[in-house]
């Protein structure tokens, strides 16, 4: 029986003798960008890597999404590693789709990269042979949380639930015999060293908002009209009135963008549709500002005599860690970057579903500091690959020969020592609480 290292020395030797081939499939995810629950191009070709790897598994999960699974043949504890398969929109990013804008300005085409090397990297001779347990590799759709309408469309339909891909993987049940997971995100920011792990994230709610009005002939007879432009923008001075009440350590952000703003320059406008998400370090945070946001809304439609309905979607829930992962991976990161070059994260304020997998059992979601530029900007790029595929894929794969190995000690004491916060029923249950519909008018 191979020792430990030895086994880590099988897969990262693996990991790098198909470097070129996850690099060049992350690069291919690059130049064809694609957005949440739209992502048909990269799923089919994550479906024929799983393929070409000779591993069984399912497609078309929440829409887009996969899964597959290497086996060890020995009974164990299931650790589940994740990619994202879906973009951003960034205008001017300069490998945004030219038709849909859609960009990799996040670092979701090196998650699959990662993913996929995690997993050809376990298929090195004898490693999984000599570990208990199973490995789910899945690419999950739609982490940026963008395009509500459309979103909340798909869901009206049936064809969804929830906005998220974790979120709707969780009440599919494709998480049910998944028992810890992982995965790793890109960074750009310098202050978070080489690899970065460990802290906090925001939760989120999002809302879909529609101001009516009336229309008429914005230079004959505005009088004759309500303009819902003009509410829209009394609400949008409300919600900034509210600042001052948000505290400090709920880290509060509400960021509206108006999608509609009217149909002609020549009529008052009538139909004036927003997006906003309301996000917070704690649950009770981001609700009791999702409140005030709601107050405002409804502010604005009085003030010009007009309507609004107000849509609350259940977004992702805030991130915690499992402090005896994050010690596993600690370890491994620092024998590819050094100790030096690692930085223990305190809070985020952006917001992950991963969060909302944290709840239900031991996560960890480490950043490796491939890119540059700004999170979410045109300026965003990955620029050193064997960091932001190879090294972050290595660095998990050891963690999962941790977990694994020795008959799954390690896995099955974090399983059994994990206090969850959430069971999946609870889960659900909060999720679906948080749905809300209301039409506010005079």
């Amino acid at each position: 029986m191979p020792t430990i290292e030895e086994l880590k020395a099988s897969v990262t030797a693996e990991i790098d003798r198909r470097g070129e081939e996850l690099i060049k499939i992350a690069k291919t995810i690059l130049d064809n960008p694609e957005p949440g629950f739209r992502e048909e191009k990269t799923s089919r070709l994550v479906a024929e890597a799983f393929k070409g790897m000779g591993l069984p598994f399912e497609s078309r999960i929440a829409i887009t999404g996969l899964k597959a699974i290497l086996d060890s043949g020995n009974p164990g504890p299931t650790v589940g590693v994740m990619g994202e398969l879906d973009s951003l929109r960034v205008v001017g990013h300069p490998h945004a789709d030219p038709e849909t804008t859609a960009a990799h300005a996040c670092g979701h085409h090196c998650q699959i990269g990662m993913m996929l090397g995690v997993g050809m990297g376990l298929q090195a001779a004898g490693v999984m042979d000599s570990l208990a347990g199973r490995v789910a590799l899945m690419a999950v759709p739609a982490e940026e949380y963008i395009d509500i309408e459309y979103r909340d469309d798909l869901r009206r339909e049936g064809k969804l639930e929830f906005l998220g891909g974790k979120p709707e993987f969780i009440r599919l049940g494709v998480l049910d015999d998944v028992d810890l997971a992982m995965m790793t995100h890109t960074s750009s920011n310098p202050e978070e060293g080489t690899i970065a792990f460990g802290g906090t994230n925001n939760g989120i709610v999002a809302k879909r908002i529609r101001f009516e009005g009336r229309a008429a002939h914005a230079g004959g007879a505005p009088h004759a009209g309500i303009n819902a432009l003009n509410a829209a923008m009394i609400a949008l001075s409300a919600i900034h009135a509210q600042r001052e009440t948000f505290r400090d350590e709920d880290t509060i952000r509400v960021h509206p963008i108006i999608t509609q703003g009217g149909v002609a320059v020549s009529s008052v406008p009538a139909d004036v549709r927003m997006e906003t998400f309301v996000r917070g370090r704690t649950i009770d945070a981001f609700q009791s500002a999702s409140a005030k946001v709601d107050r405002a809304l409804r502010a604005g439609a009085m003030a010009v005599g007009g309507s609004v309905v107000i849509t609350t979607l259940p977004g992702y829930l805030p991130i915690r860690s499992d402090e005896a992962m994050l010690e596993l991976y600690r370890a491994n990161a620092a024998s590819f970057v050094g100790e030096d070059k690692l930085v223990r994260l305190s809070h985020r304020t952006g917001s992950t579903d991963m969060g909302d997998v944290s709840q239900i059992m031991p996560v960890i979601h480490p950043y490796v500091v491939a890119a540059t530029g700004s999170g979410h900007g045109n300026d965003y790029i990955v620029q050193d690959y064997e960091l932001g595929v190879l090294t972050a894929a290595k660095a998990m794969a050891t963690t999962v020969v941790d977990l694994l190995a020795n008959g799954a000690v390690r896995a099955s004491e974090i399983k059994r020592g994990y206090d969850a916060p959430l069971s999946k029923e609870s889960y659900l249950a909060l999720m679906r609480g948080m749905l809300h519909e209301e039409r506010w008018s005079e």
